[in-house]
């Protein structure tokens, strides 16, 4: 079986520090503040399109300048107060690696961002494919599933989707991929069970129970 996981509110702990960094950039950049909720809301998306979505009535121009900024502050809170796996993560990769799964990354970081915090983490060994937002389609479109199935030689119904936003499961089913969603992510529950994955988890741990 291949897993694919989404990175940030599946993997990794670091909802806060993106939701913080596209407030600090709004406010740099003398915008609207959204809510907590609406920029998790967007949490998932590829950066382009989430802060397109916040922000409808800006130029290509000023999304790119308040993607810079994001960019600068999400590496300097990062770098200030690293963001951590959830716990239990490693264990259950290694457990998975150890039963003769296939791990992969599907994710809205761009190439960079995945690289550097999977470097970061020492986490590069685990996963054998992985496909980032700014090298092809944002979620939900099912491009990303798609090309990790081909690349691998992997089967849609050899593969399972990982993730905590209805725009991983939503993309998982476009793909013709089983979903998993997981309850303590970016999106609330009741967004996780309109979007109908096959199973629901509160940890990860719960991923090698049958």
């Amino acid at each position: 079986m291949l897993y694919i996981f989404d990175w940030d509110g599946t993997l990794c702990d670091s909802l806060s520090l993106i939701t913080a960094s596209i407030s600090q950039s709004c406010e740099k950049l003398g915008l609207p503040v959204r809510s907590e909720e609406e920029n998790r809301s967007v949490i998932g998306l590829g950066l382009k399109e989430a802060l397109e979505y916040l922000y409808p009535e800006l130029s290509d121009t000023q999304i790119e300048e308040l993607r810079l900024a994001y960019r600068d502050h999400y590496l300097a809170g990062d770098k200030n107060q690293p963001s951590q796996l959830y716990a239990g993560v490693e264990e259950v990769l290694d457990e998975l690696l150890s039963q003769g799964h296939r791990l992969a990354v599907a994710t809205g970081k761009s190439r960079q961002g995945l690289d550097r915090v999977l470097g970061d983490l020492k986490m590069q060994r685990y996963f054998q494919h992985s496909r980032c937002a700014d090298e092809t389609r944002s979620k939900p479109h099912p491009m990303m599933l798609q090309q990790i199935l081909e690349e691998s030689g992997i089967h849609p119904r050899e593969a399972i989707m990982v993730g905590d936003t209805d725009f991983d499961l939503l993309m998982a089913r476009s793909a013709s991929v089983q979903a998993v969603g997981v309850s303590y992510g970016a999106h609330p529950i009741e967004r996780i069970r309109q979007a109908a994955p096959h199973r629901i988890i509160d940890h990860i741990s719960e991923l090698l129970e049958e």
